[in-house]
């Protein structure tokens, strides 16, 4: 019995049936059914039967769309080459498909004719300019395929939408006139429109009967600016291509110069669409991935006429959420102001300097057109939040409605007032910050001014807390604090609004977002590596594979996937990353017959390869390394660095003949990570073996480098090595022969260490002014800043300035000339002391003259006045001294938080003081009272009532951070604290 394919068509559009059942009949085949379909989408049905050669059970394949419907008709019969006849061919009509899926069949489910015309141009103009550059007759080759079909049938549905007559150029009217009309039996009304332009004319759609108070504000409207379109019997005509007309100008100008007349792209009574396409328009495309949906409407130049032209939600199914006022204000003291807030906020001029907090005497006034399209390169009654791109030299400050951060849906105009885009709040500050550059000042309009504290705390932005009761501190709330920056002119708006001590998770959100670490991206838990940090993760790459690399130890990469049979194989191994494992379910619209996992970690993806590779002792060791990203889909909540659900690590896997060279394997790749933290990061780590309950998942032994946060009062796991024992080696048959003929099993190890490094050494090292890095991985290890003045400007300092920079590069010095002009010498001390930058360079008038420079360090805050000669081994010597400067600094406020105790009563107190507790333990396998201390300790560390959140990261319940190999001695007879059974060991808490 042979494969039979199913294609159930819905009845409208008609294209739908007129495009299939022509193809049909050019591939001709019994195997093939046209039905009809009770469903809105064309759905493709393939059976394959069982074989009855290789017992391959029968399966069917549900399909979604036009693509799956033409791909079935192309197998069933392939020497009609609907889909071409070669790759190439097969590649350009399923391209051309495609984009007609895209582009032309969302608007066959809108009834408006405006919206038909418009794509019908756009899409008309590039088929004929396609057929007219190669002088073709068809989309592709030199016959017909699916391309011209489907793509002739969707253009003519349109144009029948469009009502009345379409003009088209010359090539487009011959192709279809062949195709469509020809071919495919459509019926289209269609003048030839010569070969320069594509013309559309409709009828008018029926307009309201418009009230007297209408009638004043048309009447107002039409002495201030033209009408655009020649209206003639109730018809409009656009001659214009639609690329000018939807958004492309100058590349100087963000606000395109033509107009969309929106009697012309809108029918029905309301006069509002989605925007066909968004690439069309200049500040759409700026927006990168962050999700949005932009409507035309009618131009509307206030705020009360956007109301009335655009009232939310635009269309049926949109969301619900508020327009936005704009103001472009400037300060003859403070600069340029983009202010945008809700509508009906109060945005007196007066009352928002207050708002601000500008020192001084402020005079906020509208600016001037010239200013406004100098600044954010828009005309008036055009601005939104979004022209704030345009400025690209930092020069005007942006302020929003605070409410509009926390807002499910803004909308506001693309640079342009016949449209508005729908963002989400944090989305909107998304973009400002991180792709713009731009600070945000959140400012509450509804607040009194000296309540109102300007703040541009973290993206994931969060209701404001119940006040505590009168007369009790505010819990976890931050204070006020008159000496912190704001938004005065001169300010870089880049100082930390936390103190570490004060909010330690908000304070290490402000430091990874205004340090340029990190930029957040629209799906939870995965962020942006920005180049800064990066480059940090580079360094420690570098460090890595030169001392693996003395180990024998090779590079290489498997893929991205699993297969399910083979994650599940080691059923220890996939139980615990089960919840965490993401799975990939289907392929466009098809469901795939197996899904595949997406690596949570690589031991089943590489080992099936091992099996392959291993034969005999001589092909052992196998040592491989793979730097790569991993997947687990973290259920707490997600914190850059730390807690995400893509990462970056290193994963090494090695094979070995007996389990004392893979024991060997263990410890030296651990102690690598020791380097990792202690040599490279100045980090403290604790090295010791994992319990039985804390171990890999599927291993025989863990052994783990343990870090400590001070501040969180917590420690943290820094990097993992693991003896697999023969485990993985039995189940995916690693077997060798030995030198004495006999069949052995492989002893396996595995170790990794992620892109958490980055977020320790943030942690440990940062302070209230941002990060502070250490000079073997920072990116940039000194900085200088040239002071100056108008008695001293930039070309008198640089020739000094660069003698000095040869000479540090000489050295090996990492270093870099802060030559940037439009910023001052104050705003770069800030700049470079918020990225951490270990040592800032000065350099003055009197500097020169003295052949000197000023020595600031960041670690320290230390000043030195140095020398010019011999300054570049100075400073090489200085990055040795920071550097152990940092880790003996890091060292000793570890071991100030370390308790060692021997009762069950000094447990809970210590921990609840951040401390690390060394306790006297029974043994690693006993995991029952691991648990009953583990639960023990939450129930004592919490306060009566209270309970701990699901989403809590770090439970205040104790864990086992290791049985440190550095062991204390144990008198005979010592008891487990916990158990009251003989202790064995000390256990790190």
């Amino acid at each position: 019995m042979p494969t039979t394919r199913t294609i159930a068509v819905p009845e409208a559009p008609p294209c739908f049936r007129a495009a299939l059942s022509t193809l049909h009949s050019l591939a001709p085949s019994p195997s093939v059914v046209l039905a009809t379909s009770f469903s809105t989408r064309i759905v493709t049905t393939v059976h394959t039967p069982a074989h009855p050669v290789t017992c391959r059970p029968s399966h069917t394949v549900t399909s979604m769309g036009l693509s799956a419907a033409v791909r079935a008709l192309h197998s069933a019969d392939e020497t009609a080459c609907l889909l071409g006849s070669s790759a190439a061919e097969r590649g350009a009509v399923e391209s051309w498909i495609e984009n007609a899926e895209a582009n032309l069949l969302p608007p066959l489910g809108v009834t408006k004719s405006g919206l038909a015309a418009t794509v019908v141009a756009d899409f008309g103009r590039g088929v004929a300019r396609h057929l007219r550059s190669g002088n073709l007759t068809y989309l592709v080759g030199d016959y017909l395929t699916a391309a011209d079909v489907i793509v002739a049938c969707l253009l003519a549905e349109l144009m029948g939408s469009a009502k009345k007559r379409i003009k088209c150029t010359v090539s487009l009217k011959r192709w279809m006139e062949t195709v469509a009309i020809g071919i495919c039996a459509m019926e289209v009304e269609m003048e030839d429109g010569g070969e320069e332009e594509i013309e559309v004319q409709m009828q008018l759609p029926v307009q309201k009967q418009k009230s007297a108070k209408q009638d004043k504000t048309d009447e107002k409207k039409n002495t201030k600016k033209e009408n655009t379109g020649k209206k003639e019997e109730g018809k409009v005509a656009l001659k214009a291509p639609l690329s000018t007309m939807v958004g492309t100008s100058k590349q100087s100008s963000v606000v395109s110069e033509k107009k969309i007349d929106a009697s012309v792209l809108s029918s029905g009574e309301s006069g509002i669409f989605l925007l066909p396409d968004p690439s069309s328009v200049p500040l759409l495309t700026v927006l990168g991935s962050i999700p949005h949906t932009t409507y035309v409407h009618p131009p509307a130049m206030t705020v009360n006429e956007l109301l009335e032209a655009c009232p939310i939600p635009p269309i049926p199914g949109a969301l619900a959420g508020t327009h936005t006022k704009n103001l472009f204000l400037k300060d003859k003291k403070h600069g340029a102001f983009l202010v945008t807030a809700r509508p009906n906020a109060d945005t007196n001029a007066k009352k928002l300097g207050k708002l601000l907090n500008l020192k001084g005497k402020t005079n906020l006034r509208f600016g001037d057109d010239v200013s406004l399209k100098k600044s954010l390169d828009v005309k008036p009654g055009h601005l939104g939040p979004m022209c704030i791109a345009a400025d690209s030299e930092k020069t005007v400050t942006m302020v929003l409605d605070s409410k509009l951060a926390l807002a499910d849906a803004v909308y506001s105009h693309p640079g342009r007032n016949d449209m508005s885009t729908c963002l989400s709040g944090s989305d909107l500050v998304a973009f400002i910050r991180d792709i713009t550059g731009h600070e945000v000042i959140l400012i509450d309009f509804d607040a009194s001014p000296e309540a109102e504290k300007v703040a541009t705390g973290p993206e994931k932005l969060k209701k404001k807390e119940k006040k505590d009761a009168p007369g009790k501190q505010p819990k976890n709330a931050k204070q006020q604090n008159t000496d912190k920056k704001t938004a005065a002119k001169g300010q870089t708006l880049l100082a930390l609004q936390w103190k570490k001590t004060e909010h330690f998770a908000n304070w290490y959100s402000d430091t990874i977002l205004l340090s340029e670490m990190i930029s957040y991206y629209n799906i939870s838990g995965c962020y942006i590596l920005r180049p800064w940090s990066y480059s940090i993760w580079e360094g420690i790459q570098t460090w890595f594979n030169g001392k693996i690399k003395e180990l024998g130890v090779d590079n290489t990469y498997f893929p991205l996937f699993v297969s399910k049979d083979r994650l599940e194989r080691e059923a220890d191994h996939v139980e615990g990353f089960a919840p965490e494992v993401a799975w990939v379910t289907k392929s466009g619209e098809s469901d795939l017959a197996m899904p595949i996992a997406i690596r949570p970690t690589s031991e089943t993806i590489m080992y099936p390869a091992f099996s392959d590779w291993i034969k005999s002792h001589r092909d052992l060791p196998l040592k491989i390394n793979q730097w790569s990203n991993v997947v687990r889909w973290e259920f707490k909540d997600p914190t850059p660095f730390l807690r995400s659900r893509e990462f970056l690590w290193q994963e090494g896997h090695t094979a070995h003949a007996t389990w004392e060279d893979s024991d060997s394997m263990v410890m030296q790749a651990l102690e690598l990570y020791r380097g990792v933290y202690e040599d490279v990061l100045a980090v403290p780590v604790i090295k010791g073996y994992k319990t039985e309950k804390e171990k890999f998942a599927g291993g025989l032994m863990t052994t783990t480098c343990e870090a400590y946060i001070p501040v969180a009062g917590r420690a943290i796991q820094g990097a993992t090595s693991h003896n697999l024992g023969q485990n993985f080696a039995n189940m995916f048959n690693i077997k060798f022969q030995g030198e004495d003929g006999t069949t052995k099993t492989a002893w396996q190890t595995s170790w990794g260490c992620t892109t958490r490094t980055l977020g320790v050494m943030i942690m440990v090292h940062g302070d209230d002014m941002g990060l502070v890095l250490p000079p073997y991985v920072s990116p940039v290890q000194a900085v200088i800043v040239p002071i100056v003045s108008k008695k001293c400007p930039l070309e008198v300092l640089a020739p000094y300035c660069n003698e000095i920079l040869a000479d540090l590069r000489a050295a090996g010095v990492r270093v870099r000339l802060d030559d940037r002009d439009f910023y001052n010498p104050g705003w770069k001390y800030n700049h470079w002391e918020q990225k951490g930058v270990p040592l800032r360079i000065e350099i003055g008038p009197r500097d020169i003259d003295a052949r000197q420079v000023r020595l600031v360090v960041r670690f320290s805050g230390a000043k030195e006045d140095a020398p010019a000669d011999g300054l570049g081994a100075r400073v090489s010597s200085m990055m040795n001294d920071i550097q152990n400067a940092m880790l003996k600094k890091a060292t000793a406020e570890r071991d100030a938080h370390f308790a060692k105790i021997t009762d069950w009563k000094d447990f809970v107190p210590n921990l609840e003081k951040g401390n690390l507790v060394l306790a006297p333990w029974c043994g690693p396998k006993h995991t029952d009272w691991e648990n009953w201390a583990k639960n023990k300790s939450r129930e004592e560390g919490m306060k009566e009532g209270e309970v701990e959140e699901d989403t809590c990261a770090t439970s205040v319940a104790a864990k086992t951070l290791c049985i440190p190999f550095d062991q204390p001695e144990l008198p005979e007879g010592t008891k487990c604290f916990a158990s009251g059974l003989p202790a064995t060991c000390w256990c790190l808490w």
